[in-house]
């Protein structure tokens, strides 16, 4: 187990089955808001599919194909970054986050995912990193910009969700140009 600090009282954490009633707990703080653009509080939605949506993250990073980390500010679980995508063999991955209401607007969830993607990307030698979002989720496009990523253009209509047909805008980051953000000096 590890813990990075992100400032600000702030920590990224792995989230583990083992820790499904605070996820719930989390998740029902923040149902409606993260709800909006987010299907995760349609997934868990009691201790039983916590624990087995947990657990499903537990076998991805076992298998190596995926990840999941919780915020925690001033040790309570806030938010959480994962990738939903991993896959060693093409050097793709796809991040996503979210956070409830409390810690929206505090640069937590542009803090873990820049973590996630230097993690990705300078130790496990990733070679791109997507992100997918609504048109209409403003501060995850702004998390996009934050971390210098490229819109890359928009799937129309490929997502349902809530029974309605939604878009999906594609931004990505490439290793070379995070690598040369990114590097000191």
């Amino acid at each position: 187990m590890f813990a990075k600090a992100l400032g600000d009282g702030a920590e990224l954490r792995p989230l583990e089955p083992w820790q499904a009633e605070e996820f719930l707990a989390h998740i029902d703080r923040g149902r409606e808001f993260i709800g909006r653009y987010v299907g995760l509080p349609d997934i868990v939605h009691d201790l039983d599919s916590t624990r087995n949506w947990l657990q499903l993250y537990a076998d991805r990073t076992a298998a190596d194909t995926g990840r999941l980390h919780g915020i925690w500010l001033d040790g309570r679980l806030v938010g959480g970054v994962l990738l939903r995508v991993f896959d060693t063999s093409t050097g793709n991955c796809e991040a996503g986050c979210w956070v409830e209401p409390a810690a929206a607007g505090r640069g937590l969830a542009t803090r873990a995912v820049r973590a996630l993607i230097d993690w990705a990307v300078l130790v496990r030698g990733m070679h791109r990193v997507e992100w997918q979002v609504a048109p209409e989720n403003t501060p995850s496009i702004n998390i996009a910009k934050r971390l210098g990523m490229t819109r890359e253009g928009v799937l129309r209509e490929n997502s349902p969700y809530r029974g309605v047909r939604q878009n999906t805008e594609v931004w990505s980051v490439l290793a070379p140009e995070w690598r040369a953000a990114h590097s000191p000096g």
